[in-house]
């Protein structure tokens, strides 16, 4: 099987590479066995992406890289002839970002979609994977969302997401693409870019620093860890009806207070570190998905507690400073 994983440099991809490529980041049960010929990984090496991601495969014969552009269509014409699968995880993702300049999120996040689709299309590629996000649902103030819910995203990032799935979704119900779309909860793990909040409070208090805490701390979100993340995407890449949508959720549901708590106790550290700033514009007060669906259909649960993954989390940050410190550096994040 031939596989193509856009943004396979990333925290998400690369650990979804990692995995293609047998060397799981948690317990692997109920992964599908899938034993590909090659991975193709097509990034562009933006500051999120990073080559080191791949360090632990980097010699697999299976392994070939690209450097390229989801926007560009000869490049992603020549990397999609061929393959079997196209995982799409390819996407600015930073929700500050895209509100400081929305552009880049529609230009990669729309626009690159709609190029990616048009070459699986025209090549006749078997399944495309599109990787989404619950952002797209805006708030919900009890209950869960379903995946039949309305979309009604609040931010520029959420928005540039929600518009990429409606492509995806499209490209199967116009042209009978085998098209599956998958919406995840906050991710964290090994590998994480040090301007989202884990790696960023961890990387803080690590080096004796500060970290900030959005308005009242109230706003909520489930944690998903990156491999529980991965193993549904493998379980929908396999098995999930064309043309569906599945939740992949963490099942524990933190306010950033209580999320900060945690990393302080991790971390050894007071709350005297911690420092209130102003909330985010248009911020999102809970998110919260049903994950009944592809626990059903697919069998997929989360199988790393909250607990023991951000203990596992921050001990891997403890032991790659040599990771992380130059990007942190270089990025003033």
């Amino acid at each position: 099987m031939r596989i193509l994983v856009t943004g396979g440099a990333g925290f998400i991809g690369s650990e979804y590479v990692r995995m293609l490529l047998g060397v799981p980041g948690g317990d692997a049960s109920g992964v599908p066995a899938v034993e590909p010929t090659t991975v193709t990984v097509l990034d562009k090496l933006t500051y999120s992406g990073n080559l080191d991601n791949l360090a632990p495969v980097r010699d697999d014969p299976r392994l070939r890289f690209v450097r390229g552009d989801i926007c560009d269509p000869a490049t992603v014409d020549e990397v999609v002839a061929g393959q079997d699968v196209v995982v799409h995880f390819a996407a600015e993702s930073h929700v500050d970002r895209s509100i400081e300049g929305a552009a880049p999120f529609v230009t990669t996040n729309v626009l690159g979609t709609q190029t990616l689709l048009d070459a699986a299309l025209r090549h006749g590629t078997g399944r495309f994977v599109h990787v989404s996000t619950d952002e797209v649902y805006g708030s919900i103030d009890s209950g869960s969302w379903t995946e039949t819910w309305p979309l009604a995203p609040n931010s520029p990032y959420s928005a540039s997401k929600a518009g990429s799935d409606l492509l995806a979704l499209a490209y199967h119900r116009t042209h009978g693409m085998d098209v599956v779309v998958t919406r995840c909860s906050n991710n964290y793990g090994p590998y994480q870019f040090p301007e989202k909040v884990v790696p960023l409070f961890v990387t803080n208090l690590l080096d004796g620093g500060t970290v900030p805490l959005y308005g009242d701390g109230g706003n909520i979100r489930d944690w998903l860890h990156v491999h529980d993340h991965c193993r549904g995407i493998a379980m929908v890449a396999h098995a999930g009806r064309s043309g569906e949508v599945y939740h992949i959720g963490g099942g524990t549901e933190l306010s950033n207070k209580e999320l900060t708590g945690r990393l302080l106790e991790a971390c050894d550290a007071g709350w005297d570190r911690v420092v209130p700033v102003a909330d985010r514009k248009g911020h999102d007060r809970r998110y919260s998905l049903d994950i009944s669906k592809i626990n059903t259909e697919l069998g997929y649960a989360p199988s790393i507690d909250l607990d023991e993954g951000l203990t596992r989390t921050v001990a891997w940050y403890r032991d790659n400073r040599a990771w992380w410190e130059p990007l942190k550096k270089a990025s003033g994040a």
